[in-house]
């Protein structure tokens, strides 16, 4: 990271590096979206303006502003107002519905509640209004205008980086979601942690495809506000567009998860040899496990780099791969931690586990959440010596790489032996009629349960039977007490719509 970067990344607050960023380079942008670019230097003007026009709607120090906005820079100026003031805000990915929108305006017990209006044909105000019944904050709508007043009304900016000030939202894929707590110096942690990793200069431009509701839109914004290279923004991601903005702003970095890897690989496959983006030069995500194949082929058909992490609602970023690692521990590892961040491989009693040994990882460091909204789960998720329990199962290797093998539910048990999905998941992306699989373990008598290989097919593949697909897996080396016993081929495997990771549970409830 460069000395600049150093300092700015020792910012106590979201504003604190707002200030720094605006004063270093005011009329470098920092948000393209289609036409439009936002400065650096107007995201500290009008974000203390719309600050301004929030304070005199009656938004305060610690008072909670949920917010349900797509990737917009009104979105982005309106959280970064929220900064400014020192408010609470709780953002809520745009796709959620009445269930997880009320729940979380609940639990957060939200003040005020910023909606787009109707956005992609569902009217959000109507939603706020049948759920304020219930719990009544101020709704708003923040879509294209923000609130808007004079900023010599505001006291001055917070300066205690270490108060809570974020509620992200866990998935809440098998029960009501977890609000969970972050502060400015969390999170700034954890985007340093990326900017470091990826080793990027002013001179690139980044892009964000995924809601700048989810955890990893601060993580993004940190890395921006660090280096001072704009980012485009995608208000709803769809590839065909996506890569004409690519090309018309020149983006250099590109990503979100592994199913963007895959989408950017079937593009390029539309035309082998020929840069489907000619400027971009380097891919990077997180938030699902990436296949070694999926590695390979993106360097080996796009003539890019690929650069993999590992994070989480509760700890945006843990590890991240580097453009100078190992080709092998890019493809076969989720890289490795910043300084700061304790990585702990344990047994089930929570006793340290050595190098190499696979076990359930544990973290602390300055990136980790400071807890939950309840305080028995905060209680449950941590440790005695304050390690986050994560529930995913790996090793770190004598480099300090961290291997991921799975997740403790991703474990599937047969007949008493103990079996990774993601071991047999990683094969599977091998086979060329597999365009993507999910490995799940279902009920069964006799063994416990049975190992069920759930696949997506590519266009114009020939229809898979059991029967190849277990003969495949024997000619790749896979123990025999690991072939799957059933197979399942669905047009699209369900996923969540922040960063397109497969929704596992909806496949154990349909194939059950």
């Amino acid at each position: 990271m460069t000395e600049t970067a150093h300092a700015l990344g020792a910012s106590g607050t979201f504003w604190e590096l707002v200030e720094r960023r605006a004063g270093l380079t005011p009329d470098r942008p920092f948000l393209i979206q289609d036409d439009r670019t936002l400065t650096f230097g107007e995201l500290r003007s009008r974000g203390e303006r719309v600050a301004a026009g929030l304070w005199e709607m009656g938004v305060r120090p610690g008072g909670v502003v949920a917010w349900q906005l797509p990737t917009r820079i009104e979105t982005v100026l309106l959280s970064f107002a929220l900064t400014r003031i020192g408010a609470v805000q709780s953002p809520v990915i745009p796709f959620y519905r009445d269930r997880e929108v009320g729940f979380a305006l609940r639990e957060s017990k939200a003040e005020f509640f910023a909606v787009p209006g109707t956005w992609r044909g569902f009217d959000h105000t109507a939603m706020a209004g049948r759920l304020a019944a219930e719990q009544p904050p101020v709704v708003f709508e923040a879509y294209a205008s923000l609130p808007d007043g004079d900023p010599s009304v505001l006291p001055p900016p917070p300066a205690d980086g270490t108060a809570v000030r974020w509620i992200y939202w866990t998935s809440g894929t098998t029960s009501d979601p977890k609000g969970v707590l972050h502060t400015d110096r969390s999170l700034i942690a954890g985007g340093s942690c990326l900017a470091h990793a990826l080793r990027l200069t002013a001179d690139d431009t980044g892009s964000v495809a995924f809601p700048f509701a989810h955890v990893g839109g601060p993580d993004y914004a940190v890395m921006l506000l660090l280096y001072g290279f704009p980012a485009v923004l995608f208000e709803h991601f769809a590839m065909a567009h996506a890569l004409a903005e690519y090309r018309r702003h020149g983006v250099t970095v590109a990503g979100g998860s592994t199913a963007f890897y895959s989408m950017f690989l079937t593009e390029q496959r539309k035309a082998p040899g020929r840069k489907v983006v000619p400027t971009l030069r380097l891919l990077a995500g997180g938030g699902a496990p990436k296949p070694p194949e999926i590695y390979h082929a993106v360097v080996r058909e796009m003539g890019v780099q690929l650069t993999h992490g590992y994070g989480m609602t509760e700890v945006p970023m843990i590890t991240m791969g580097t453009p100078d690692d190992t080709v092998e521990h890019l493809a076969q590892t989720e890289g490795r931690p910043p300084a700061g961040m304790e990585i702990r491989i344990t047994d089930g009693e929570g006793k340290p586990l050595p190098h190499g040994t696979d076990g359930e990882v544990r973290l602390r460091g300055e990136a980790v959440c400071a807890g939950y909204l309840d305080p028995a789960a905060t209680a449950a998720a941590f440790d005695a010596e304050g390690f986050l329990i994560t529930g995913d199962i790996g090793h770190v290797r004598e480099s300090g790489h961290l291997v991921l093998t799975g997740r403790l539910k991703d474990i599937i048990i047969r007949k008493g032996e103990n079996i990774s999905a993601k071991e047999i998941e990683d094969l599977l992306h091998r086979h060329p009629d597999v365009g993507d699989a999910a490995v799940i373990g279902l009920p069964d008598p006799e063994r416990g349960e049975l190992v069920c290989a759930v696949v997506e097919q590519p266009t114009g593949a020939a229809p898979l039977t059991l029967a190849q697909v277990t003969g495949y897996l024997r000619a790749e080396g896979l123990s025999v007490h690991k072939l799957p016993e059933r197979l399942e081929v669905v047009a699209a495997l369900p996923r969540n719509e922040a960063l397109r990771k497969v929704l596992k549970y909806r496949l154990r409830e349909q194939f059950a």
